[in-house]
């Protein structure tokens, strides 16, 4: 293995590392409004987002993490605040920044 291929193996790993980093530190059993959990959020808005994010939907996909944090404020049941690991959560699945 050349000095190249090397480098790119590290690189891989480290960012490999990092996701999994990312993704713990997400809370899913934290309690947010009323019984409901980060995870209990996730769970109603994800088909939506899922069909939105997927081109199948009439809503054009999110691009940014500002639109994506608008929209998860205004479809989440209940609870109209802004809850980071939900807006996290969906930022790291669909690649948003």
């Amino acid at each position: 293995m050349d000095g190249e291929e090397r480098l790119l193996e590290i690189s891989k790993k480290i960012i490999k590392k990092r996701r999994n980093l990312i993704t713990a530190k997400i809370n899913f059993d934290k309690e947010i409004w009323e019984g409901w959990t980060v995870r209990d959020f996730i769970k109603d808005l994800e088909p939506q987002l899922d069909l939105i994010q997927s081109g199948r939907s009439f809503i054009k996909p999110i691009k940014t993490k500002a639109e994506l944090k608008k929209w998860c404020k205004d479809n989440q049941p209940g609870y109209k605040k802004y809850v980071p690991d939900v807006v996290n959560y969906f930022a790291q699945k669909y690649n948003i920044k």
